[in-house]
């Protein structure tokens, strides 16, 4: 037991030791996978998967869905650049990664298809929110629950369309 502790200490620091770059797989708006590693975007939240808002027409678009793949259409292809921070308490190494030399955390929030979450980044994509607000890009223009409180809803036995709901959403 001693020895198996050792070694997942050893690869937790060697992992956030080492930027990890190479083609990534996006697995939703705020994580992606490099050679195998799964990353979470530091300092973001973006909605879930199953997620949904509404547009500025008022019907509901799956929100989750559209942040993961319009990252997915700007990095096309590119090789990501991640430097681990940390790792999460679901084992995911938590990284600034940037595209091109562009910090895809910024790039998601600044286009309204992820939030700050100040409770981590300590408001540094703040004035990239406050122009996608500004704007009314991604979720800006219609309404959206914040992802963590999405997340919360369905903790609570909600479903995706209850948690969705626009009693909880921010206008």
């Amino acid at each position: 037991m001693r020895i198996a502790t050792l070694l997942l200490l050893a690869s937790t620091v060697a992992a956030l030791s080492a930027d990890l770059i190479g083609q990534a797989s996006i697995l939703d708006g705020d994580t992606l996978e490099i050679h195998g590693t799964r990353i979470r975007l530091w300092g973001i939240d973006a909605p879930e998967s199953s997620q949904l808002c509404r547009g500025q027409d008022s019907l509901q678009y799956r929100c989750g869905a559209k942040a993961a793949n319009d990252l997915d259409a700007f990095i096309d292809g590119r090789p990501v650049d991640c430097m681990p921070i940390t790792t999460d308490r679901y084992g995911r190494s938590v990284a600034a990664c940037s595209v091109a030399g562009i910090d895809l955390g910024e790039w998601q929030v600044r286009n309204g298809l992820a939030l700050d979450w100040p409770q981590y980044s300590k408001r540094k994509y703040g004035a990239a929110q406050r122009d996608a607000e500004r704007a009314a890009r991604g979720m800006w223009a219609g309404s959206y629950v914040e992802p963590w409180l999405y997340r919360a809803c369905l903790r609570q036995g909600g479903t995706p369309s209850d948690c969705s709901d626009d009693a909880n959403a921010h206008p």
